[in-house]
Protein backbone atom coordinates (compact mmCIF):
# COMPACT_ATOMS: atom_id res chain seq x y z
CA UNK A 1 0.00 0.00 0.00
CA UNK A 2 1.17 3.52 -0.76
CA UNK A 3 0.25 6.09 1.88
CA UNK A 4 -0.46 8.87 -0.64
CA UNK A 5 -2.76 6.73 -2.79
CA UNK A 6 -4.37 4.89 0.12
CA UNK A 7 -4.58 7.53 2.82
CA UNK A 8 -2.97 7.40 6.25
CA UNK A 9 -4.22 5.36 9.20
CA UNK A 10 -7.51 6.78 10.46
CA UNK A 11 -9.34 6.40 13.75
CA UNK A 12 -13.08 6.16 13.10
CA UNK A 13 -15.13 6.85 16.24
CA UNK A 14 -18.58 5.51 17.02
CA UNK A 15 -20.71 6.21 20.10
CA UNK A 16 -23.20 3.39 20.31
CA UNK A 17 -26.28 3.46 22.61
CA UNK A 18 -27.10 -0.06 23.79
CA UNK A 19 -30.44 -1.05 25.31
CA UNK A 20 -30.16 -2.52 28.79
CA UNK A 21 -26.49 -1.64 29.22
CA UNK A 22 -25.36 -1.71 32.84
CA UNK A 23 -24.53 1.70 34.30
CA UNK A 24 -21.02 0.50 35.14
CA UNK A 25 -20.33 -0.19 31.45
CA UNK A 26 -21.52 3.17 30.14
CA UNK A 27 -18.55 4.94 28.59
CA UNK A 28 -16.56 1.75 28.05
CA UNK A 29 -14.24 1.82 25.03
CA UNK A 30 -13.87 -1.03 22.53
CA UNK A 31 -11.18 -0.91 19.87
CA UNK A 32 -11.65 -3.01 16.72
CA UNK A 33 -8.82 -4.02 14.37
CA UNK A 34 -9.42 -6.18 11.33
CA UNK A 35 -8.04 -7.72 8.10
CA UNK A 36 -4.30 -7.55 8.65
CA UNK A 37 -3.31 -9.80 5.71
CA UNK A 38 0.17 -9.85 7.21
CA UNK A 39 3.01 -11.14 5.05
CA UNK A 40 3.53 -10.94 1.30
CA UNK A 41 4.02 -7.16 1.54
CA UNK A 42 0.35 -6.39 2.17
CA UNK A 43 0.81 -4.76 5.57
CA UNK A 44 4.03 -3.03 6.56
CA UNK A 45 5.48 -3.38 10.05
CA UNK A 46 5.44 0.41 10.23
CA UNK A 47 1.68 0.65 9.68
CA UNK A 48 1.03 -2.30 11.98
CA UNK A 49 3.05 -0.71 14.78
CA UNK A 50 1.27 2.60 14.25
CA UNK A 51 -2.10 0.83 14.56
CA UNK A 52 -1.03 -0.89 17.80
CA UNK A 53 0.31 2.35 19.30
CA UNK A 54 -2.90 4.11 18.26
CA UNK A 55 -5.03 1.43 19.88
CA UNK A 56 -3.06 1.62 23.13
CA UNK A 57 -3.34 5.42 23.20
CA UNK A 58 -7.12 5.09 23.04
CA UNK A 59 -6.85 3.33 26.43
CA UNK A 60 -9.44 0.66 25.54
CA UNK A 61 -11.40 -1.44 27.98
CA UNK A 62 -11.59 -4.19 25.34
CA UNK A 63 -9.86 -4.94 22.04
CA UNK A 64 -11.45 -7.16 19.39
CA UNK A 65 -9.82 -8.55 16.24
CA UNK A 66 -12.18 -9.60 13.46
CA UNK A 67 -10.14 -11.92 11.27
CA UNK A 68 -7.87 -12.39 8.24
CA UNK A 69 -4.52 -12.26 10.01
CA UNK A 70 -2.72 -13.85 7.04
CA UNK A 71 -3.44 -14.19 3.33
CA UNK A 72 -1.95 -17.45 2.04
CA UNK A 73 0.96 -18.33 4.32
CA UNK A 74 -0.14 -19.40 7.83
CA UNK A 75 3.44 -19.18 9.14
CA UNK A 76 3.18 -15.37 8.87
CA UNK A 77 1.03 -15.49 12.00
CA UNK A 78 4.06 -15.96 14.26
CA UNK A 79 5.63 -12.61 13.36
CA UNK A 80 2.22 -10.89 13.42
CA UNK A 81 1.54 -12.17 16.94
CA UNK A 82 4.94 -10.92 18.08
CA UNK A 83 3.48 -7.46 17.35
CA UNK A 84 -0.12 -8.06 18.47
CA UNK A 85 0.94 -9.25 21.93
CA UNK A 86 1.73 -5.60 22.70
CA UNK A 87 -1.95 -4.60 22.44
CA UNK A 88 -3.17 -3.27 25.80
CA UNK A 89 -6.70 -3.61 27.18
CA UNK A 90 -8.20 -3.77 30.65
CA UNK A 91 -10.62 -6.62 29.85
CA UNK A 92 -8.44 -8.51 27.37
CA UNK A 93 -8.04 -9.03 23.63
CA UNK A 94 -10.51 -11.32 21.83
CA UNK A 95 -10.38 -12.59 18.26
CA UNK A 96 -12.29 -14.48 15.60
CA UNK A 97 -10.99 -15.97 12.37
CA UNK A 98 -11.59 -14.88 8.78
CA UNK A 99 -11.80 -16.83 5.55
CA UNK A 100 -8.08 -16.45 4.79
CA UNK A 101 -7.23 -17.91 8.18
CA UNK A 102 -8.70 -21.23 7.04
CA UNK A 103 -6.86 -21.55 3.72
CA UNK A 104 -7.12 -24.64 1.57
CA UNK A 105 -6.04 -26.95 4.44
CA UNK A 106 -8.75 -25.72 6.73
CA UNK A 107 -8.13 -27.68 9.92
CA UNK A 108 -4.35 -27.15 9.76
CA UNK A 109 -4.62 -23.42 9.01
CA UNK A 110 -7.28 -22.86 11.67
CA UNK A 111 -5.41 -24.69 14.41
CA UNK A 112 -2.14 -23.00 13.48
CA UNK A 113 -3.68 -19.51 13.66
CA UNK A 114 -5.58 -20.20 16.90
CA UNK A 115 -2.52 -21.66 18.63
CA UNK A 116 -0.36 -18.66 17.72
CA UNK A 117 -2.97 -16.09 18.81
CA UNK A 118 -3.55 -17.81 22.12
CA UNK A 119 0.19 -18.05 22.70
CA UNK A 120 0.22 -14.24 22.37
CA UNK A 121 -2.43 -13.87 25.09
CA UNK A 122 -5.32 -13.38 22.64
CA UNK A 123 -8.51 -15.34 23.34
CA UNK A 124 -10.04 -16.88 20.20
CA UNK A 125 -13.82 -17.33 20.02
CA UNK A 126 -15.08 -19.98 17.58
CA UNK A 127 -18.84 -20.31 18.17
CA UNK A 128 -18.27 -19.29 21.76
CA UNK A 129 -19.52 -16.64 24.17
CA UNK A 130 -17.32 -14.79 26.64
CA UNK A 131 -18.13 -12.33 29.42
CA UNK A 132 -15.03 -10.11 29.63
CA UNK A 133 -16.88 -7.58 31.85
CA UNK A 134 -18.86 -10.14 33.82
CA UNK A 135 -22.50 -11.21 33.31
CA UNK A 136 -23.83 -7.80 32.19
CA UNK A 137 -22.72 -8.04 28.55
CA UNK A 138 -22.04 -11.04 26.29
CA UNK A 139 -19.30 -11.12 23.67
CA UNK A 140 -20.01 -13.72 20.97
CA UNK A 141 -17.43 -14.89 18.46
CA UNK A 142 -18.65 -16.96 15.52
CA UNK A 143 -16.95 -19.39 13.17
CA UNK A 144 -16.25 -18.04 9.70
CA UNK A 145 -19.37 -17.81 7.52
CA UNK A 146 -18.31 -20.38 4.88
CA UNK A 147 -16.25 -22.65 7.13
CA UNK A 148 -19.04 -25.22 7.46
CA UNK A 149 -19.01 -24.60 11.22
CA UNK A 150 -20.89 -21.27 11.37
CA UNK A 151 -23.48 -21.86 14.10
CA UNK A 152 -25.03 -18.77 15.71
CA UNK A 153 -27.98 -20.73 17.09
CA UNK A 154 -25.72 -22.90 19.25
CA UNK A 155 -24.41 -19.77 20.97
CA UNK A 156 -27.09 -17.08 20.80
CA UNK A 157 -29.96 -19.27 21.99
CA UNK A 158 -28.08 -19.92 25.23
CA UNK A 159 -27.74 -16.25 26.23
CA UNK A 160 -30.22 -14.65 28.62
CA UNK A 161 -32.49 -12.59 26.31
CA UNK A 162 -32.29 -9.59 28.65
CA UNK A 163 -28.50 -9.34 28.36
CA UNK A 164 -27.08 -7.07 25.64
CA UNK A 165 -24.62 -8.74 23.33
CA UNK A 166 -21.90 -7.85 20.83
CA UNK A 167 -21.28 -10.37 18.04
CA UNK A 168 -17.99 -10.75 16.17
CA UNK A 169 -18.50 -12.21 12.70
CA UNK A 170 -15.90 -11.69 9.97
CA UNK A 171 -18.20 -11.54 6.93
CA UNK A 172 -20.90 -8.83 7.09
CA UNK A 173 -23.22 -10.99 4.96
CA UNK A 174 -23.96 -12.92 8.16
CA UNK A 175 -25.95 -9.95 9.45
CA UNK A 176 -28.77 -10.78 7.00
CA UNK A 177 -28.80 -14.40 8.21
CA UNK A 178 -28.86 -13.39 11.89
CA UNK A 179 -31.43 -10.59 11.81
CA UNK A 180 -34.02 -12.70 13.67
CA UNK A 181 -31.80 -12.91 16.75
CA UNK A 182 -31.17 -10.07 19.16
CA UNK A 183 -27.76 -8.65 18.24
CA UNK A 184 -27.18 -5.22 19.70
CA UNK A 185 -24.02 -4.67 17.65
CA UNK A 186 -22.28 -6.90 15.13
CA UNK A 187 -18.65 -6.13 14.32
CA UNK A 188 -17.30 -7.36 10.98
CA UNK A 189 -14.52 -6.75 8.47
CA UNK A 190 -13.76 -8.73 5.27
CA UNK A 191 -14.59 -6.05 2.68
CA UNK A 192 -11.58 -3.74 3.20
CA UNK A 193 -14.03 -0.88 2.76
CA UNK A 194 -14.46 -1.78 -0.90
CA UNK A 195 -10.74 -0.94 -1.37
CA UNK A 196 -11.33 1.59 -4.16
CA UNK A 197 -12.98 4.89 -3.24
CA UNK A 198 -13.62 8.02 -5.26
CA UNK A 199 -13.30 11.49 -3.69
CA UNK A 200 -16.71 12.97 -3.04
CA UNK A 201 -18.45 9.67 -3.73
CA UNK A 202 -16.99 7.00 -1.48
CA UNK A 203 -16.51 3.31 -2.17
CA UNK A 204 -17.35 2.21 -5.70
CA UNK A 205 -18.88 -0.86 -4.06
CA UNK A 206 -21.95 1.38 -3.59
CA UNK A 207 -22.59 0.88 -7.31
CA UNK A 208 -22.92 -2.90 -7.03
CA UNK A 209 -26.58 -3.08 -6.06
CA UNK A 210 -27.89 -0.74 -8.81
CA UNK A 211 -25.63 -2.38 -11.41
CA UNK A 212 -26.96 -5.84 -10.49
CA UNK A 213 -30.50 -4.60 -11.12
CA UNK A 214 -29.76 -2.89 -14.43
CA UNK A 215 -27.22 -5.19 -16.12
CA UNK A 216 -28.27 -8.66 -17.37
CA UNK A 217 -26.70 -11.60 -15.51
CA UNK A 218 -24.84 -12.81 -18.59
CA UNK A 219 -22.64 -9.70 -18.51
CA UNK A 220 -21.77 -9.83 -14.79
CA UNK A 221 -18.61 -11.88 -15.29
CA UNK A 222 -17.04 -9.04 -17.25
CA UNK A 223 -17.60 -6.39 -14.56
CA UNK A 224 -15.55 -6.03 -11.34
CA UNK A 225 -17.63 -6.36 -8.15
CA UNK A 226 -20.27 -8.29 -10.12
CA UNK A 227 -18.01 -11.19 -11.10
CA UNK A 228 -15.39 -12.63 -8.75
CA UNK A 229 -15.98 -10.01 -6.06
CA UNK A 230 -19.62 -11.05 -5.77
CA UNK A 231 -18.35 -14.32 -4.29
CA UNK A 232 -16.35 -12.41 -1.69
CA UNK A 233 -19.39 -10.69 -0.25
CA UNK A 234 -22.96 -10.21 -1.47
CA UNK A 235 -23.91 -7.10 0.48
CA UNK A 236 -21.34 -4.66 -0.88
CA UNK A 237 -23.62 -1.86 0.29
CA UNK A 238 -22.34 -2.74 3.79
CA UNK A 239 -18.68 -2.37 2.80
CA UNK A 240 -17.86 0.01 5.65
CA UNK A 241 -19.40 1.92 8.52
CA UNK A 242 -22.63 1.50 10.48
CA UNK A 243 -25.75 -0.13 9.02
CA UNK A 244 -29.19 -1.12 10.30
CA UNK A 245 -30.09 -4.72 9.45
CA UNK A 246 -33.61 -5.55 10.60
CA UNK A 247 -33.67 -4.58 14.28
CA UNK A 248 -29.92 -5.09 14.64
CA UNK A 249 -26.88 -2.92 14.00
CA UNK A 250 -23.80 -3.83 11.98
CA UNK A 251 -20.46 -2.03 11.92
CA UNK A 252 -17.90 -2.92 9.24
CA UNK A 253 -14.24 -2.00 9.73
CA UNK A 254 -12.14 -1.20 6.61
CA UNK A 255 -9.20 -3.21 7.94
CA UNK A 256 -5.47 -2.55 7.89
CA UNK A 257 -4.12 -4.73 5.07
CA UNK A 258 -5.10 -5.17 1.47
CA UNK A 259 -5.63 -7.62 -1.38
CA UNK A 260 -5.26 -7.18 -5.15
CA UNK A 261 -5.91 -4.74 -6.79
CA UNK A 262 -5.02 -2.76 -3.65
CA UNK A 263 -6.49 0.31 -1.97
CA UNK A 264 -7.19 3.69 -3.50
CA UNK A 265 -8.38 6.55 -1.27
CA UNK A 266 -9.52 3.91 1.24
CA UNK A 267 -7.53 4.53 4.43
CA UNK A 268 -6.79 1.71 6.88
CA UNK A 269 -8.88 1.91 10.03
CA UNK A 270 -8.72 1.60 13.78
CA UNK A 271 -12.25 1.77 15.20
CA UNK A 272 -13.03 3.27 18.61
CA UNK A 273 -16.48 2.31 19.90
CA UNK A 274 -17.82 4.04 23.00
CA UNK A 275 -20.76 2.31 24.66
CA UNK A 276 -23.72 4.36 25.84
CA UNK A 277 -27.16 3.59 27.18
CA UNK A 278 -30.18 3.64 24.86
CA UNK A 279 -33.55 2.19 24.03
CA UNK A 280 -32.36 0.18 21.01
Amino acid sequence: MHRILTGGLRVDRLTFPMAGLSDRLVGSIIVQLSDFHYGEGRLSDRLLERAIITSNRLNPDLVVLTGDYVTHDPTSIDVLVSHLKHLQSRAGVYAILGNHDLGYRRRYYRDRIIEALQRGGIEVLWNRVAYPWGPDLALVGLAEWKSGAFSPRSVLDGIDPDIPRIVLSHNPDTAAFMKNWRIDLQLSGHTHGGQVCLPGFGSISRLVKPLRRRIPDRFHRYIPYLSKCSRVVHHWEWASGLHRVGNNWLYVNRGLGTHPPGRFFCPPEVTEIKLGVGNG
